[in-house]
């Protein structure tokens, strides 16, 4: 069963074209023209209930409109919409019942009264039962730690703070489909990683589908085994991460540094039963390229420990989720194969 389900979706918006000098900006007054301009053009995807799917794209890719399309907020220009049985913009009322958003920049609680008074006003919206709620409550408080700031008025929460009383919020109603939009934006990487823990245990327990957008992929990486990638408002990606990596990752680089001299042959030599390709600049320093699917403990298991092969660093270098999307963007597509991305991933030393 397919908690989204996105067919052919349009979202156009007409922005003002001005003509330039004092006699245009005057027929402007009078006799306005209009570009139209495409934000989201033409896309499909379904959602499975159950599932954490990462949506993502640069800036202005159609990433923000596609959700508040997705949550009523805006009408589609043409195509289909479905979210949890219901059409958003149709059946608003019903709909916002089922669904939880979260938008990183904006908040759903009152700025100058406590957070528990905030929370208790959303109980009424949705119309939860006082049992429902402050059973719902208790857990949501006991596992995101708030119990000292209920009583805070939200402009005195630090970020942090208020972004988990945020996810409190928007699961008050125990909604069976949440958006997130940036959830950790700005936040610290301890305060990140309690937000991601809790989004696996709410989804691993509750069967929540979420589906989240963020600039910051290792939100993706610890949450998501699938990605939509959006650019200039159209799908270029839909698949598994997994995937993702496989086709476009370069593979893992392994930099060796040499105390005496080491031929760039006889390295080729001891590996030349793998598909491995080696560079040297000169005879202190040799890099290998070793492929995704190959094991690099299989190089270095033929390279270290041979008595005329002196090794004093190694350094292996993994092509970072980061690179690969930064390559996609760059070339317009998924399908492509890559060209070699620059080394500066991430790094360990032994």
């Amino acid at each position: 069963m397919n908690a989204i389900e996105v067919e052919h979706l349009n979202k156009t918006f007409k922005v003002q074209k001005n003509r330039g000098g004092l006699k245009g900006a005057l027929q402007d007054l009078f006799s306005r023209q209009y570009n139209e301009v495409a934000a989201v053009n033409d896309i499909s995807f379904s959602i499975p209930a159950g599932e954490i799917c990462g949506y993502i794209g640069e800036n202005g890719a159609g990433k923000s409109t596609t959700i508040k399309m997705l949550t009523g907020i805006l009408v589609p220009t043409s195509g289909k919409l479905n979210v949890g049985g219901y059409v958003p913009h149709e059946e608003r009322e019903k709909f916002v019942r089922n669904i939880g958003v979260v938008f990183g920049q904006r908040s759903q609680l009152w700025w100058d009264i406590g957070v528990i008074e905030s929370f208790g006003l959303l109980r009424k919206v949705y119309g939860v039962g006082e049992n429902d709620y402050k059973k719902r409550l208790d857990e949501l408080v006991q596992r995101l730690d708030l119990g000292e700031l209920l009583s805070r008025p939200v402009r005195k929460l630090s970020l942090g703070q208020r972004m988990r009383c945020e996810l409190v919020a928007a699961l008050l109603h125990n909604p069976s489909i949440v958006f997130l939009d940036e959830p950790t934006i700005g936040l610290d990487i301890i305060v990140k990683t309690e937000i991601r823990e809790f989004l696996k245990d709410m989804n691993r327990q509750h069967g929540t589908t979420i589906l989240l957008t963020t600039h910051d992929l290792q939100d993706i990486e610890a949450l998501c085994s699938r990605v939509i990638m959006l650019d200039e408002g159209r799908i270029i990606y839909d698949g598994g991460l997994d995937t993702l990596k496989s086709r476009w990752g370069q593979g893992t680089r392994v930099t060796f540094q040499f105390g005496a001299p080491c031929p760039l042959p006889r390295l080729r030599g001891l590996t030349s039963e793998l598909d491995v390709s080696w560079t040297a600049d000169n005879d202190l320093h040799a890099e290998v390229l070793v492929p995704g699917e190959m094991s690099v403990s299989d190089v270095l298991a033929r390279v270290v420990g041979h008595a005329d092969i002196a090794i004093t660093d190694i350094k292996i270098t993994e092509t970072t989720t980061d690179e690969i999307v930064r390559q996609i963007y760059r070339t317009g597509s998924a399908t492509a194969p890559a060209a070699p991305v620059a080394e500066g991933g991430h790094n360990s030393h032994a």
